[in-house]
């Protein structure tokens, strides 16, 4: 059950990012206004990798745009080692800006289909003039083979000669270019065959480690998040709803819509039926009009009359370990919902 609350925030340590009561809301037409995202709090550690998951349409990538002030938020806090990035404009954001980098969802149009590769991944270098002209040419080279290119072959093409798994490649090599700490990852696989997910997967992990990175990983697939994640934050229809260590998520989930979205992972096994496994039913509600009280209650099995009138607040799941939930009636260990369909949460 979608809902409020900073239980999930950790005290120890200085998070390298830290959002807090983050509104992101449009306005459409006169009248209308569309809630995006609403209340979210969550960090992530230096040289942590949080993973936002969620179906299509809860929010996960405006979250990450809004993180970048890509559209400024309407409210709340974006903290980036310290300094709030929604307090600041003009030159001193600009600056900010080569600390944090975005690797986006199609790996094709996110690069200028009029400028050669060597002139796409040196743009942020030859921006703030970092080096000599030479210095930001061998470091273009290095990174290209890093990301796996040749360089020698790679340097004067333009991204319509690249498939979408090397448009990526050369989307990786932008942002690490300039050497920034926190990269915020557009469900950067998405768009890519499974066996290209998987190179593209390992090489952001290779990067992380060689780089010192920090990552915030976007994306509905819940098996990828898992392998790449160090921890996880779940999300419904513009709130958080789980927040957690990925083995205590996976194992236990404390959500009926994570119990539902782990149960859409599809399993390499012919015995199992589909038809046998928990569904969830129901359209995502509007963001324009969102539920009242709980936003998953029109398709919880659960909800009764308190999800209607209150909003779930996060709170620590029973027991030992990092395990937040927000809901009024968390699963027990072991317990499962009554059938009901999922519709596209992991298409």
């Amino acid at each position: 059950m979608a809902g409020v609350g900073d239980a999930h925030l950790r005290a120890e340590g200085e998070p390298l990012l830290r959002v807090e009561n983050l509104v992101v809301e449009f306005k459409t037409g006169k009248k209308n206004v569309v809630h995006a995202v609403t209340d979210v709090s969550l960090d992530v550690l230096e040289g942590e990798t949080l993973g936002l998951v969620g179906e299509s349409g809860c929010g996960k990538s405006t979250t990450g745009k809004a993180i970048m002030q890509l559209p400024t938020p309407t409210s709340g806090k974006v903290l980036f080692d310290g300094r709030d990035l929604a307090a600041v404009e003009g030159k001193e954001l600009r600056e900010l800006r080569t600390q944090l980098q975005m690797i986006f969802q199609d790996p094709i149009s996110s690069l200028n289909p009029r400028r050669k590769v060597e002139d796409i991944v040196s743009e942020g270098l030859n921006i703030w003039k970092s080096g000599s002209k030479q210095d930001r040419a061998t470091k273009v080279d290095e990174m290209l083979l890093t990301v796996g290119l040749d360089p020698a072959v790679a340097r004067g093409r333009r991204p319509h000669q690249f498939s979408g798994g090397q448009c990526q490649r050369i989307s990786i090599a932008r942002a690490v270019v300039t050497e920034p700490r926190l990269i915020v990852c557009d469900e950067p696989v998405s768009a890519l065959d499974v066996s290209v997910q998987a190179q593209i997967l390992n090489l952001l992990e290779d990067m992380k480690e060689r780089y010192r990175l920090t990552l915030l990983f976007i994306a509905h697939d819940l098996a990828v998040v898992k392998n790449i994640s160090d921890r996880v934050a779940v999300m419904y229809l513009g709130r958080l709803c789980e927040v957690g260590d990925p083995d205590l998520l996976y194992a236990a989930p404390a959500h009926p819509y994570t119990t539902a979205l782990l149960s859409a992972i599809p399993v390499p096994d012919p015995s199992v039926r589909p038809d046998a496994r928990t569904t969830l039913g129901g359209e995502i509600p509007s963001p324009l009009s969102p539920p009242s009280g709980c936003r998953f209650r029109t398709r919880c099995p659960k909800a009764d009359a308190q999800c209607v009138e209150e909003v779930p607040v996060m709170r620590k799941v029973e027991g030992e370990g990092d395990h937040y939930v927000a809901c009024h009636h968390p699963m027990e260990p072991g317990e499962t919902l009554t059938s009901v369909t999922l519709t596209g949460a992991n298409a």
